[in-house]
C-alpha cells in the first residue's frame, strides 16, 4: 500500500488512503520465547478445558507456578 520510492511523500499517501501515518512507520516488536512458551501452554490448556474462560485459565497456570496478569 505504501510505497516508500514513489514520488508522493509517505504523509500525502496515508493522507488518500486516509491511514494515520503511524501505521506506515510502524515496526512490530519480536515477541520474547517466554511469552511463545507461555502462549503454546495457553493453547494445550484451552484444547483440554474448552469451557474454560479467561479467568479459569488464568487460574490454571497460576496453579502451575506462572505468574501472570491480566495483560499476559
Amino acid at each position: 500500500m505504501i510505497d516508500r520510492t514513489h514520488r508522493l511523500p509517505v504523509a500525502q499517501q496515508c493522507r488518500l488512503l486516509t491511514l494515520a501515518r503511524s501505521t506506515a512507520y510502524y515496526q512490530p516488536r519480536p515477541v520474547s520465547d517466554t511469552t511463545l512458551t507461555l502462549m503454546r501452554r495457553i493453547d494445550e490448556l484451552h484444547l483440554q478445558h474448552p469451557f474454560a474462560g479467561a479467568r479459569m485459565l488464568r487460574d490454571l497456570l497460576r496453579h502451575e507456578g506462572h505468574t501472570i496478569g491480566w495483560r499476559r
